[in-house]
């Protein structure tokens, strides 16, 4: 899940650069996952739809700080994670290869169609009045 492998790395990077934290963030009886839990439990509290980065990556901080902190259910949720993929030149060489061959696949088979030639439309009479020696 892309929102939990985004909390795990910022938590990672901040262990590496912070020791204190370290200490807190290895502590075996916390996990990501619950951490994660806690999270969305926090988010669906407040009633709020969105949130700044700082505002999530501060309650997973809080989830680790504190020794005696209650996680909540797990919810089963969709998030949304605002992040930019960055390709490599060689990943945007191929994909631009991928869309021609798959353009030129879309062209080849609308060639092979058999051409069918339109029906003609029968005209129909507009609706007439009936007279009295339809009855």
């Amino acid at each position: 899940m892309a929102f939990e492998d985004t909390i795990r790395e910022y938590l990672e990077k901040r262990a590496e650069n912070d020791a204190l934290f370290a200490v807190k963030f290895s502590n075996p009886s916390k996990s990501v996952e619950d951490c994660v839990t806690y999270i969305i439990n926090e988010v669906q509290k407040s009633g709020c739809n969105g949130f700044a980065d700082d505002e999530i990556f501060g309650m997973a901080i809080h989830y680790y700080e504190e020794n005696e902190i209650e996680v909540g259910k797990p919810i089963n949720c969709q998030m949304v994670v605002n992040h930019t993929v960055e390709l490599t030149e060689e990943e945007k060489e191929q994909a631009r290869q991928d869309a021609i061959e798959r353009l030129r696949q879309e062209e080849m088979a609308k060639l092979r169609k058999p051409i069918q030639p339109k029906k003609a439309t029968e005209k129909k009479p507009q609706d007439v009045q009936p007279s009295l020696f339809d009855f």
